[in-house]
């Protein structure tokens, strides 16, 4: 077992205060620590993208554009599906990365009511910039973990993160 930290503290205070709820406290303890690594690596992975004038949210944009592959373009329904964002959330967005020159929007030639929002050269160049540095930065942030416990604590989330899904 590791040292102890500020949630084994709270927890072990719980502990002494209210012993009737001692086995359903390794859950506050799981969930505290989830809690405090997002507040701690939140601002962390915010910083990459700041260095390369963008948000998060914008992030993901050109991120979802990007991984469409070639021709690098959807539509404002499906990068909203993608991001599960609102579609008013989505054209907020669009709007600053058009105006940033960092997407194109243009009628679909073969759906005169609907948009298509692609990635410009720009834009691209900007996201491939962004990921490098954030997928070194999230390497850093967990290398007090090897290989096989990152492969663990992947599966561990992912199961996690499914039984949360369902109870939803």
């Amino acid at each position: 077992m590791s040292d102890p930290d500020a949630v084994d503290l709270f927890v072990d205070q719980w502990r002494r205060e209210r012993p009737d709820l001692v086995g359903d406290l390794d859950a506050m303890a799981t969930i505290g620590r989830l809690g405090r690594i997002a507040a701690v690596a939140g601002p962390l992975v915010e910083r990459v993208f700041a260095r390369h004038g963008l948000r998060i949210g914008e992030f993901d944009v050109l991120a979802a554009l990007r991984r469409s592959g070639e021709p690098f373009t959807l539509t404002p329904s499906a990068l909203a599906r993608t991001l599960m964002l609102s579609p008013a959330a989505t054209t907020n967005r669009l709007d600053r990365l058009d105006q940033a020159g960092h997407v194109a929007r243009r009628l679909d030639p073969d759906n005169r009511r609907s948009i298509l929002v692609s990635l410009t050269d720009a834009g691209r160049e900007l996201v491939d910039a962004a990921v490098t540095e954030h997928v070194r930065n999230e390497r850093a942030l967990l290398a007090g973990l090897d290989d096989a416990d990152l492969r663990t604590l992947d599966d561990l989330l992912r199961r996690l993160l499914a039984g949360m899904d369902q109870a939803s």
